[in-house]
C-alpha cells in the first residue's frame, strides 16, 4: 500500500511570531475549526438547559401536583441528556481531528524546513533542540487549538448563564459578570510567571537532550579513553539542575491547578449562598433556587475551560516560539543564485583560501596539522559554506547546487546511516534500479533483462564493498545484503560502520569524491587494503583524501601539507617525508599514536575530537539521486 502523506502541500507558515503561527494553523482548517466551535458552543450552552428543565419540573410538576406535566419535564430532561452526550462526543472528536491535523502540518513544515537548511542545521541548532521541538513542542502547540472550540463555547455559555441568572435575580447576574473577570485577573500573574519558567526549562531540556545524544553516540570512544565516568558526572550535574528547574515549573503549575479549582469553587459558593438568602426572603421560588444552583454548578465548566485555556495558551506560546525559531533558520549563501555553468568535463578544483589545487582525475591527499582546518576545507570544496573555490573556470558558489551535489560528494567518516536493509543503505533510492518492462523474449525463469540488471546491481555493490574492505560485513549478516539494519547501524561495530559509509560513497560514483579521514576506526591491516583498493576503484576520477595516515597518503598521486590555514608543501608522500620536517612529524605522530587494534576491533574514533556534521548525509543522497538521473 503506498504511503499517504497527510498534507502533500502543507502551505507556507506565518513565522512572524508564535501567536501568528498558531493563527496560521487555525486558518489552515477553517471549516473544521468552525464546526468544532459550533459543537463546543452548543454543548456548553446546552448544559444550562437541564437546570431550567429541572426548575420547571419542580415548579410546574411537583409543587403544582401535576403528574402529567412532571412526566413531560422528566422526558425532556432525559432527551436533553442524550443530546448533550452526542454533542460532547462530536465536540471531542472534532477537536481531536483539529489537534492531529495541526500536529501533522507542523511536522511536515518542520521537516521541509530542516531539509531546506540541510548541512547548515548542525551548526545552527543542537540535535537535542531539534528532537524536543519535533517530539514535544509540536504537540503543545496543537493543543492550543482547543481554545477554538470549548474556549469559544465557554465565553458564550458564560454570557448565556448570566442572562438566565438576570431573569431570576439581577444582583446574582451582576455578581457572575464581575466575578469571572476577577478570577482571570487573579490567575494572570501566575500564568506570566509560568511562561518564564517554562521557557527556561525547555531551553535546558533541549541542551540536556543534546548532551545525552552526544554521550550515547560516543560511548565507545569515552570508554576507550576513560572518560565515561567524567561525562556521566557532568550529565548528572546538568540533570540535577534541570530537575530543579522542573520543580520550579511544577510549583507554579500546581498553584495554577489549585487556584483553577479553588477560586471558582469559592466564587460559586458565594453565588449559591446569595441565592439561598434570596429564596429564604421569598424573592425567588424553590424551583428558581434549584435552577440557580444548577446554573452555578454548570458555570464551573466554562470557567474551568477558560482558566485551562489560559494555561494551554502559555505552554503553546512557548512551544510555538521554539517552532518559529527553527522555521526561521535559513541556509547560508552556499545555496545562492545560479550565476555560472558547471564544467562539462572533469575540471580542476582550486581553493584560494589555502592555495590547494586539485587536478582532475587524480588522487590527492591533504594532511592537516589541525583537523578543524581539514573539515573547513572539505566544507568549502563540497560547497557547504560560502567560499571563493573555483571549479574549472566557474566559481563553485555560482553553479547550480543540485549539480554540485550530483557531481561532488563529501563523505564524512561519521555520516548518518539510515535504517533499512544493507543493500538499501548502500544504494539509497537507487536500490535495485528501475528495471525495463519484460518482453516476449524474456523467459518465465526470470533470466531476462530485469534479472540481469539486478545481477549487475549486486555486482556493483559487491565491488564497492570489496574496495572498502567491507565484504565481511555483508557475509557476517544472516541474510547478507537483505539483512535489516537499524538507524545509525548500532548493531555494527565502529569500524564496520565506517567501511559501510566508504562503500556507500564509492557506490555513488561521484565525479569528485572528498573523503574525510575514512579509515580512523579500522586496524592497520584493513587500512592498508583500503588504501590500495581505493586507488584502483577511483582510477581516472578525482579523489581527495583528508587524513594524516601514511598508509593512505602513500597511495596518493600528490600530497599537500596544510598548516596554519595554507598549503605549505606539495609532492609525493616520499618527497614530503624527505623535505618537510613538519609533515614528517605529523604523519609519524599519526602512525605512532594511532594505537590501532587488530582486525575485528570495534572501537570508534573521531578526528581530533570533532564529530562530523550529519547533515552531509543529505549531500550523499543528492549525489545518488543525481547519478540516478544521469
Amino acid at each position: 500500500m503506498p504511503l499517504r502523506i497527510p498534507h502533500p502541500e502543507p502551505g507556507v507558515p506565518d513565522t512572524s511570531g508564535p501567536l501568528r503561527y498558531i493563527w496560521w494553523l487555525i486558518r489552515c482548517q477553517p471549516w473544521r475549526v468552525l464546526r468544532g466551535s459550533l459543537f463546543g458552543t452548543v454543548w456548553m450552552v446546552g448544559l444550562s438547559v437541564r437546570p431550567y428543565l429541572v426548575a420547571r419540573a419542580i415548579d410546574d410538576g411537583l409543587r403544582a401536583g401535576d403528574h402529567r406535566a412532571l412526566l413531560w419535564w422528566i422526558a425532556a430532561i432525559v432527551a436533553a441528556g442524550f443530546a448533550l452526550a452526542w454533542l460532547g462526543i462530536m465536540r471531542h472528536r472534532t477537536m481531536t481531528f483539529i489537534r492531529e491535523d495541526a500536529s501533522a502540518r507542523s511536522a511536515e513544515v518542520l521537516l521541509r524546513a530542516l531539509a531546506h537548511v540541510g548541512a547548515v542545521l548542525p551548526r545552527r541548532l543542537a540535535a537535542g533542540d531539534v528532537a524536543t521541538v519535533g517530539g514535544y513542542d509540536i504537540v503543545r502547540t496543537s493543543h492550543v487549538l482547543t481554545l477554538s472550540g470549548p474556549g469559544v463555547g465557554a465565553v458564550i455559555a458564560y454570557g448565556v448563564v448570566a442572562v438566565l441568572l438576570w431573569s431570576v435575580d439581577p444582583p446574582l447576574a451582576v455578581l457572575v459578570l464581575l466575578g469571572v473577570p476577577a478570577i482571570a485577573v487573579s490567575v494572570g500573574p501566575l500564568l506570566r510567571r509560568l511562561e518564564r519558567a517554562e521557557s527556561a526549562y525547555r531551553q535546558q531540556q533541549g541542551e540536556l537532550t543534546t548532551r545525552a545524544d552526544d554521550i550515547v553516540a560516543g560511548l565507545r570512544v569515552l570508554a576507550g579513553v576513560g572518560g565515561r565516568h567524567l561525562f556521566a558526572r557532568r550529565y548528572a550535574a546538568r540533570s540535577r539542575a534541570l530537575l530543579g528547574e522542573g520543580y520550579r515549573v511544577g510549583a507554579v503549575a500546581s498553584w495554577i491547578d489549585a487556584l483553577t479549582l479553588t477560586i471558582p469553587g469559592l466564587f460559586l459558593a458565594a453565588v449559591v449562598w446569595l441565592a439561598a438568602r434570596t429564596a429564604a426572603n421569598g424573592d425567588i421560588t424553590v424551583g428558581q433556587l434549584v435552577a440557580v444552583y444548577g446554573y452555578t454548578a454548570i458555570l464551573v465548566v466554562p470557567v474551568w475551560f477558560l482558566l485551562e485555556g489560559g494555561y494551554l495558551l502559555i505552554q503553546g506560546r512557548v512551544a510555538a516560539r521554539r517552532i518559529v525559531g527553527l522555521l526561521r533558520l535559513a541556509p547560508d549563501r552556499a545555496g545562492g543564485p545560479v550565476t555560472a555553468t558547471a564544467p562539462r568535463q572533469p575540471a580542476e578544483l582550486r581553493d584560494p583560501a589555502t592555495g590547494l589545487v586539485v587536478p582532475p582525475g587524480r588522487l590527492v591527499g591533504v594532511a592537516a596539522d589541525d583537523p578543524a582546518e581539514a573539515a573547513a576545507l572539505a566544507d568549502r570544496l563540497g560547497r557547504y559554506v560560502a567560499s571563493d573555490v573555483t571549479w574549472g573556470d566557474a566559481p563553485l558558489a555560482g553553479v547550480d547546487l543540485d549539480e554540485v551535489r550530483a557531481r561532488i560528494l563529501v563523505a564524512d567518516h561519521d555520516a548518518y546511516l539510515f535504517a533499512g536493509t544493507l543493500r538499501e543503505i548502500l544504494r539509497g533510492r537507487a536500490a535495485g534500479g528501475p528495471a525495463r518492462p519484460a518482453t516476449a523474449g524474456d523467459n518465465a525463469a526470470g533470466t531476462g533483462p530485469a534479472r540481469d540488471e539486478a545481477a549487475r546491481d549486486d555486482a556493483d555493490v559487491r565491488a564497492a564493498l570489496h574496495a572498502a574492505s567491507a565484504q565481511d560485513v555483508a557475509d557476517a549478516l544472516p541474510a547478507g545484503l537483505d539483512t535489516p539494519v537499524g538507524a545509525r547501524a548500532r548493531t555494527l561495530s565502529g569500524g564496520q560502520r565506517q567501511r559501510v559509509r566508504l562503500a556507500r560513497a564509492l557506490l555513488a560514483e561521484p565525479e569528485v569524491l572528498i573523503l574525510v579521514d575514512p579509515t580512523s576506526a579500522v586496524d592497520a591491516h584493513t587500512e592498508a587494503r583500503i588504501a590500495q583498493r581505493l586507488r584502483a576503484a577511483r582510477a581516472g576520477r578525482t579523489t581527495i583524501v583528508l587524513a594524516t595516515s601514511p598508509l593512505l597518503l602513500g597511495h596518493a598521486d600528490t600530497v599537500a601539507h596544510l598548516s596554519a590555514g595554507r598549503i605549505v608543501a606539495t609532492g609525493t608522500h616520499a618527497d614530503l617525508l624527505a623535505t618537510d620536517r613538519g609533515y614528517r612529524a605529523l604523519v609519524s605522530r599519526a602512525d605512532g599514536d594511532a594505537d590501532r587494534e587488530p582486525a575485528g576491533a570495534v572501537e570508534d574514533r573521531t578526528v581530533g575530537g570533532r564529530a562530523a556534521p550529519e547533515g552531509r548525509a543529505a549531500g550523499e543522497g543528492a549525489v545518488e539521486a543525481g547519478r540516478a538521473r544521469r
